[in-house]
């Protein structure tokens, strides 16, 4: 061998014996912020908070009526779902069921607003957050109480001349709202999860 190739072999076996050698330094601990980001603000948090629950908590100021939503509906929603509402060609909205709640039973029923929706307060807050699909969030709080007095109407759940409101809509008792019952189990916090020892 020549002097070149034994003096590299030793020098690739002292840099190997010397990184063996080293410690290994514990992990060092997370930043407290990386310096990315800011708090949202409380306007940003609000256009998103539109969550509205069964005994109408969420829900906003406005007010509409079924002849106020006949209109909206045809020019919003009868693309998708029938100029009544029972056609489609997506999900049918309008249909009260005949027996009871038969859908295990007869597993090709629609599940419409007048026979499956326990809360009217749901039709809201689903048309609110999703509809119409090509602009979901785009219409105005009086256009969605319209929009769900009209369905309402259609599904005969309330009069030709209710005013739906933050208060008149939790009121509304929906046709198969006895068929769902309240979850009553106990909630339990999360734990937190124990960080990893070094």
């Amino acid at each position: 061998m020549t002097l070149r190739v034994l003096c590299l072999l030793a020098g690739v076996a002292l840099g190997a014996g010397g990184a063996a050698a080293q410690t290994v330094s514990p992990r060092q601990a997370a930043p407290a912020r990386y310096g990315i980001g800011r708090p949202a603000t409380p306007s940003e948090i609000a256009a998103i908070d539109i969550d509205v629950r069964p005994d109408g908590r969420g829900l906003p100021a406005g007010r509409g009526t079924a002849a106020e939503g006949a209109p909206i509906y045809a020019a919003k929603c009868a693309a998708c779902h029938g100029a009544t509402g029972k056609e489609g060609p997506n999900d049918v909205l309008v249909g009260r069921a005949s027996q009871g709640f038969s859908f295990s039973q007869d597993p090709s029923l629609p599940h419409t607003i007048g026979n499956y929706w326990p809360y009217a307060t749901t039709v809201f807050d689903y048309v609110r957050r999703a509809m119409p699909p090509t602009a979901p969030g785009s219409l105005t709080d009086d256009e969605v109480y319209a929009l769900t007095a009209f369905l309402l109407r259609a599904n005969e759940v309330i009069a030709e001349d209710a005013v739906m409101d933050r208060t008149t809509l939790p009121k509304v008792a929906m046709p198969a709202q006895r068929y769902f019952a309240p979850d009553t189990r106990r909630q339990y916090p999360a734990k937190p999860t124990p960080k990893p020892q070094p």
